[in-house]
């Protein structure tokens, strides 16, 4: 039997070293040491601040290459479920859709792999399989009415499904029930959910990087360093696109401007779906609470307080249903990538961000560039997709950090919950008659679920933890709510960050019924504090750096 820690009765070496807790301390002999970090990493320009118009623009340009591959990726890996392996025109359109839809979210959302495999569920079923001619380059006519009803069908149902889906996330943000939510789901449930996202996927990565491992290990070994990946050396050519099929592509391409909701036709709705797109909003709001926090401490901004996280919850709920509208095939969430970005550039200014989303809705407005894109090789988007995928894999599995991973009640859900969220699908897909209630829809219903791997891990996780007895402190609830619950209804900086802009804040201050509306800033008396780490903390933290050279420089690097 392990010796008994007076301190918190743990074992795990995160929370307790030589008997005593570490949990959110300091060490006193570390704290010079800690001041000598923060100084180092201090800001250039906070959240409030606004750098340069040169710079905004050139910061703006790498948040776009930050979020253009998990943004390209979606479209591609839709196209194999909506049978356009073979039409690069109609992939270049649903890119450029994208693209456009990313930018006037303003926020630099794009595409979300948590909506991704719930929908590529949907498009395995029976009914929506591909027909085999479709599968055959030289048969498929990318003009032919039939061709054209094929995949149009099939978006219009994602279109319809998502769009319904999206107005749960609506609700549950402008209503305030993402804290409920949030009182239930720990890490246990975050850490399965999140990495079946990537693991799900494994199949689009090997199938595009089959084609040759090569190009795609070189793709890897690139994308350490942050080489172009389009760089394919001429000994690998048969395994570049067809030339004639590119030039086509480019030369239709002119100008797309996605100015038009319902551009495939009218949606449709699938109850089926709607229950699979739930299951991915579910996980994206959960991965959207951590990226307000995370973005909020990168760039020098006080915690979100509940007010602002209903707010958030509630836009992208509304993105998403834009997304659905312009028939992206998909839905929109913040995105991790550019949240690290913040980090790297020291340059937390939300105006950096406006502008990268004035330069994505441009590239949504220009064909030619997102024909450059469904002119990548195979392999080399396989080379992506193993880079990405195993991330996003990994960034799940970092949720255990919160945990006490020696406990065996932990290590039991996190691996039943796993194993289960990739058995389960697998089998589903090799039995789809298994499930026959005798009614269609809730067959429908199930086989969707029931194929979605995060949902399937994300449900046991949720399951299991709150069933099984185990303290808050082995199960990570306590961990996790000290780094991502802090609240900052009631301080002066909460109300410069994170008021309504224009005055809108001021003018509702005179309303009364309004700090009852979740969504809306409480407007409590607030008391001010005269020392420096209260007051003058953000400026303190975040004094502008006139000289910007260095940031330009580590840009360009």
């Amino acid at each position: 039997m392990a010796p008994e820690k007076d301190s918190n009765g743990l074992d795990n070496f995160p929370f307790t070293v030589d008997g005593v807790d570490r949990v959110g301390k300091l060490p006193e002999k570390d704290k010079d040491t800690f001041s000598e970090d923060g100084e180092r990493n201090k800001l250039a320009y906070c959240v409030t601040d606004i750098p340069p118009w040169y710079l905004c623009i050139i910061l703006g340009i790498q948040h776009c290459l930050t979020a253009f591959g998990g943004i390209i990726a979606i479209p591609l890996i839709l196209s194999q479920g909506l049978c356009l392996q073979h039409d690069g025109l109609t992939q270049s359109h649903l890119i450029s859709t994208i693209f456009f839809v990313s930018g006037l979210c303003t926020l630099l959302q794009g595409g979300t792999f948590t909506l991704l495999s719930p929908c590529m569920a949907l498009l395995s079923m029976p009914e929506w399989s591909c027909p085999a001619w479709t599968q055959n380059s030289s048969l498929v006519n990318v003009s032919s009415p039939e061709f054209i009803q094929v995949w149009q069908s099939r978006m219009q149902v994602l279109q319809g499904s998502i769009m319904v889906g999206s107005l749960f996330q609506v609700l549950v943000g402008f209503t305030g029930l993402i804290g409920l939510f949030m009182r239930f789901i720990g890490p246990l449930t975050i850490a399965p959910t999140i990495s079946l996202i990537g693991l799900s996927l494994f199949d689009s990565a090997g199938m595009n990087a089959g084609h040759h491992w090569g190009i795609s290990a070189m793709c890897v070994v690139d994308s350490m360093f942050n080489c172009d990946l389009l760089s394919v050396p001429a000994p690998y050519s048969h395994a570049l696109p067809d030339i004639q099929q590119s030039q086509e592509v480019s030369h239709h391409q002119d100008v797309h401007i996605s100015d038009s909701t319902c551009q495939w036709g009218v949606p449709t709705v699938s109850l089926a779906g709607v229950f699979g797109i739930l299951a991915g909003v579910i996980s994206s709001m959960i991965e959207s609470v951590g990226d307000y926090h995370a973005c909020a401490r990168l760039s020098g901004a006080p915690p979100p307080p509940r007010h602002a996280i209903n707010r958030g919850i509630g836009i992208e709920g509304i993105g998403c249903l834009l997304a659905g509208a312009w028939g992206t095939g998909n839905g929109t969430t913040s995105y991790s990538e550019n949240v690290g970005a913040l980090g790297i550039t020291k340059v937390g200014s939300r105006m950096v961000i406006v502008a990268s989303g004035f330069l994505m809705i441009v590239m949504g407005m220009f064909g030619k560039i997102a024909a450059i894109f469904t002119t990548i090789p195979t392999p080399v988007i396989g080379g992506m997709f193993l880079v990405m995928f195993g991330v996003i894999t990994a960034a799940g599995c970092s949720n255990l950090q919160y945990t006490d991973m020696n406990s065996s009640r932990n290590i039991f859900i996190f691996g039943f919950s796993m194993f289960t969220g990739l058995v389960i699908p697998n089998w589903i897909l090799k039995n789809p008659t298994a499930i026959a209630t005798g009614v269609v829809e809730l067959d429908q219903v199930l086989q969707v679920l029931l194929t979605t791997s995060m949902f399937v891990g994300g449900f046991f996780g949720f399951f299991l933890d709150n069933t099984i007895p185990g303290t808050k402190r082995e199960r990570g609830i306590t961990a996790w709510n000290t780094v991502h619950h802090k609240a900052s209804d009631n301080t002066v900086e909460s109300d410069d960050v994170y008021g309504l802009p224009f005055g809108i804040s001021a003018g509702l201050s005179f309303v009364p019924w309004t700090k009852y509306v979740p969504f809306c800033p409480s407007h409590k008396p607030v008391v001010e504090d005269d020392t420096p780490s209260s007051v003058d903390s953000l400026d303190n933290k975040t004094e502008p750096n006139k000289d910007d050279s260095h940031i330009i420089v580590g840009v360009a690097l």
